[in-house]
């Protein structure tokens, strides 16, 4: 399970604490909460793989002989990991709920304007003028890092061709001697 941010810092709100930081510890921002929610997740996950193995694990009462002790120790522990894993839900809809209305009144950004591209008709635009160039001079490096790879590729070829027509004469030259 998660701390809560004060708690995982050291700083746990005591009586010298003001009002200020007991507020900040109730109010935890967006980045933290996608931290509980990320941490949240691994639990369920971490859960539901208990929950497999112990079905996996469990024999069916199918008339053969089996110990209803073991048997009902182990349905206890199932139900106790299904009612875990429903908490563990909850608490995952709670903290999506809490970061949809933390986001709620931010304008979201286009995709585009996040990653630098180059237009293909030359026209550009003043305030991506830098970042393009910079994608258009790596593309370039790319390109030429590739041609030369693929020209390496090529000679590398050719010498293994020529060792194996060189092995093959040998080979038949050996086994003509024979």
């Amino acid at each position: 399970m998660s701390t809560p941010p004060l708690a995982a810092s050291g700083m746990a709100p005591g009586p010298f604490a003001g009002p200020q930081a007991q507020q900040a510890a109730r109010e935890v921002n967006t980045a933290s909460l996608c931290r509980i929610g990320q941490e949240t997740v691994q639990d369920i996950v971490y859960r539901t793989m208990e929950i497999f193995q112990l079905l996996r694990n469990m024999q069916l009462p199918n008339g053969v002989t089996y110990h209803s002790g073991t048997y009902q120790d182990r349905l206890t522990k199932l139900q106790d990991h299904l009612r875990q894993l429903s908490i563990l839900f909850r608490k995952l809809r709670l903290v999506y709920d809490k970061c949809i209305e933390n986001c709620a009144g931010m304008d979201p950004i286009p995709v585009e304007q996040l990653i630098p591209y180059v237009e293909e008709d030359g026209s550009k635009n003043d305030d991506r003028a830098g970042p393009p160039r910079f994608a258009s001079e790596e593309r370039r490096e790319i390109a030429e890092v590739n041609k030369k790879l693929k020209q390496k590729n090529q000679q590398l070829k050719q010498i293994m061709d020529q060792l194996r027509n060189l092995i093959w004469d040998i080979n038949a030259m050996l086994a003509m001697r024979n």
